[in-house]
C-alpha cells in the first residue's frame, strides 16, 4: 500500500494531544491524506462460493473458551446470471456466513439466501428482477410489443436481503431497506418465509438497522406516501409474549407506527440508513440526500436504476426531529445543522436536560452511487487512487440538543451547558435551535482515512453514558484497519495489516464483564493478495490485542453487517 506506512501486525497507540475545530470550509475529505499506489482489490467483489455444510478452521492462537455462539455476517455475494451482470455492489444476491464457535473450535458455513429475486435469476439464469443499480431487461422472449409494455409496469420491490442479520421478536431475520424481509434459521443459515412490512403496518420500507430496547420491543423506521404527503415513520414491534405458544412463522403481530414525520420537502424526501435513539428519545435525521419522487415514478420507464433518483442537495441542511419513545410526541422544537452525511450512528445518552448523539458523518453525501462494481474493480495504482481520493471520508461527532427550550429561552446563545462539551446549541428563531457539532477525533485519526461501521457494548450500553467504540478505518476503498476510541482519555488503538481488510468489528462481552470493554472484537479478514485466505480474527477488547484466529480456506467476498449469535 504506498500511500500509508506502518510496521504490520502491531497494535497502534495514538493519543490526542490537542482538540481543533476544523474551519468548515474544508471538508472531511480534503482533511484526509491522498492516497498514491493503492492495491487493487477487485478479488474482494467476486462471487463467493456456497458451503452448507460446516468445515472445520485452523486455529492459530487461542479462541477464549468462553465464547458460545455463531458470528454471522452478511453481505452481497454473486454478481451474474449467465451472461447478465451487475453494475452495483449493493445489487449482489445476499451470502449468508457463519462462524460457529465452541470450546476454542471453530467451523464455518455459508448460503445463498433462497430470495424469490435469487430463485427467479436462477431459474431464468438472468437477471429478471431490478436491484439498486442494476435494471432487469424484459424478456427477449416476449415480443416486441410485451417487452415494449412491461417498461409501464409498476416495478417490484427486491427481497434480496443483503444487508444485515436483525432481531424481532425472539426470531432472526435477514434484511435490505425494502418492505421485505427474510426469517432465517442462525444455526443452518436456511432460509424461510418472507415478510412483507405492508401486510402488519402501512410502510413501503424498513432499515436493516433496528434499536432494541432493554424490555426486547424492537424499533425501526419506514416511509409512506399517500394524499397527504411523503412521512417517514416510527415503528416499535413489541417483545416475545412469554405465555403464547411457540410460533413456526414469523410473527410480527402488535408492529405500530408511534410516530409519523412528515417530509420538510414533500417532493424530495431524505433517503437514510439509520435513526438515532437513547433511553426515552428517538431522533430522525433528515439529511440533504434527497430522492425525487417524480424521478421515482418514471425511472424504470426510463431505464434506469433506483440509485439514480438520489442527489446530493446541501442547500437544504440537516433537520434532527426528535420524538418521546415511549409517547410518540414530537417535539414542536425544529433542530437544525449544517448539511452532512450519515450512514451509521454510534451511540446516543441523555445528559442533565441533554441528548448527546455520536455518529459517523461527512460533508459529501454523493458516495453512494459511486460504489459500481467497475468503480470497485479498477486496477492497482492511479485507477483505483482517483476513485478512493474522491471518496468522502466519515468521521466520528458529536451533537447536543437540549431537551428544555420553550417561549423563554433566549436568542443566540449556546445552550449546551455541559463541562467539556464543544458541541452548540443556539435558539435562532421560535421553536428553532441551529447546532455545530463536536469532533471526537484530532488530526491524528486522519491516516486512517477516517472511520465507519462503528459498534459498541450495545447489550449493557446503548443508550447510556459510554466510554468505547470500536469502527473500521478506511484507508482505502475497503477498510484497511480496526480501531477503537477511547472517548475519555482520546486514546485510539489501531489494529492494521498491510493487505488485510477486515470486515465491521463486533464486540461480545465475557461472560463476567464488570468493565465496559471486558471481552472480545470479532471481525472476519479477507485479501486480495493470496487465493482462498480468510480468517476470523478474535481481538482482546481491552487491549486491542490479537487472541487468535482461525482460518478457513475460502474466498468470501467483502461483505456489509452482522451479529453475533449466543448459544448456551
Amino acid at each position: 500500500m504506498g500511500c500509508l506506512s506502518f510496521k504490520p501486525g502491531r497494535c497502534e497507540v495514538v493519543r490526542f494531544l490537542h482538540y481543533t475545530q476544523p474551519s468548515a470550509a474544508v471538508s472531511s475529505r480534503q482533511r484526509c491524506p491522498q492516497a498514491n499506489g493503492l492495491e487493487s482489490i477487485a478479488p474482494l467483489v467476486r462471487s463467493g462460493e456456497e458451503i452448507s455444510d460446516p468445515i472445520p478452521a485452523t486455529i492459530k492462537g487461542i479462541i477464549p473458551a468462553w465464547i458460545s455462539g455463531s458470528f454471522l455476517r452478511n453481505g452481497p455475494g454473486k454478481f451474474e446470471f449467465g451472461q447478465d451482470r451487475y453494475t452495483h455492489w449493493f445489487d449482489g444476491m445476499a451470502l449468508m456466513h457463519r462462524f460457529h464457535i465452541s470450546e476454542g473450535s471453530v467451523t464455518y458455513s455459508s448460503r445463498f439466501l433462497r430470495s424469490d429475486s435469487y430463485v427467479q435469476n436462477s431459474e431464468k439464469n438472468r437477471i429478471v428482477v431490478s436491484e439498486f443499480g442494476t435494471v432487469a431487461t424484459p424478456d427477449p422472449c416476449k415480443n416486441i410489443f410485451a417487452r415494449f409494455f412491461s417498461r409501464f409496469q409498476s416495478p417490484k420491490a427486491t427481497d434480496n436481503a443483503n444487508v444485515n442479520f436483525v432481531k424481532y421478536k425472539g426470531d432472526y431475520y435477514v434484511s435490505t431497506e425494502t418492505n421485505y424481509m427474510r426469517r432465517v434459521d442462525p444455526q443452518s443459515l436456511e432460509t424461510k418465509e418472507k415478510v412483507d412490512w405492508s401486510q402488519y403496518i402501512a410502510v413501503n420500507s424498513a432499515t436493516a438497522h433496528p434499536h432494541y430496547d432493554p424490555e426486547g420491543a424492537t424499533y425501526n423506521m419506514g416511509n409512506s406516501y399517500n394524499k397527504n404527503g411523503f412521512f417517514y415513520n416510527i415503528i416499535r414491534v413489541p417483545p416475545t409474549d412469554e405465555n403464547a405458544a411457540t410460533e413456526e412463522t414469523a410473527n410480527l403481530t402488535g408492529a405500530k407506527v408511534i410516530c409519523s414525520i412528515r417530509a420538510a420537502e414533500p417532493r424530495k424526501p431524505s433517503y437514510y440508513h439509520s435513526f438515532v435513539m437513547s433511553e426515552n428519545y428517538i431522533v430522525f435525521i433528515e439529511q440533504p440526500i434527497k430522492l425525487d419522487l417524480l424521478k421515482f415514478m418514471l425511472y424504470k420507464i426510463q431505464g434506469k436504476s433506483f440509485n439514480k433518483i438520489m442527489s446530493w442537495e446541501p442547500q437544504y441542511g440537516t433537520i434532527f426531529h426528535l420524538v418521546n419513545r415511549h409517547t410518540g410526541k414530537e417535539s414542536e422544537v425544529r433542530y437544525r445543522a449544517a448539511p452532512m452525511f450519515t450512514l451509521h450512528q454510534i451511540n446516543a445518552f441523555e445528559d442533565s436536560g441533554f441528548l448527546v448523539m455520536d455518529m459517523c458523518c461527512g460533508d459529501d453525501g454523493e458516495v453512494i452511487g459511486e460504489f459500481t462494481l467497475e468503480n470497485l474493480r479498477r486496477c492497482s495504482g492511479e485507477e483505483v487512487d482517483k476513485f478512493y481520493n474522491s471518496l468522502c471520508r466519515n468521521l466520528p461527532r458529536r451533537y447536543v440538543l437540549p431537551l428544555t427550550v420553550d417561549e423563554q429561552t433566549p436568542l443566540d446563545q449556546n445552550l449546551v451547558t455541559l463541562h467539556n462539551y464543544k458541541a452548540t446549541a443556539k435558539k435562532t428563531n421560535p421553536g428553532e435551535v441551529y447546532m455545530t457539532h463536536e469532533e471526537l477525533h484530532n488530526d491524528e485519526l486522519l491516516q486512517y482515512g477516517g472511520l465507519e461501521f462503528p459498534q459498541i457494548n450495545y447489550d449493557q450500553y446503548n443508550g447510556r453514558s459510554y466510554r468505547y467504540f470500536y469502527s473500521c478505518g478506511f484507508g482505502h476503498v475497503f477498510s484497511d484497519s480496526l480501531l477503537k476510541m477511547d472517548l475519555h482519555t482520546k486514546e485510539l488503538k489501531v489494529w492494521r495489516y498491510p493487505g488485510l481488510y477486515p470486515s465491521e468489528p463486533v464486540f461480545v462481552a465475557s461472560p463476567k464483564a464488570t468493565e465496559e470493554d471486558d471481552g472480545v472484537v470479532l471481525s472476519v479478514i479477507i485479501t486480495p493478495r493470496k487465493d482462498k485466505s480468510t480468517f476470523l480474527l478474535i481481538l482482546d477488547a481491552k487491549n486491542f490485542t490479537e487472541l487468535g484466529r482461525a482460518e478457513v480456506p475460502v474466498n468470501i467476498p467483502s461483505g456489509t453487517h452482522g451479529a453475533f449469535y449466543k448459544m448456551g
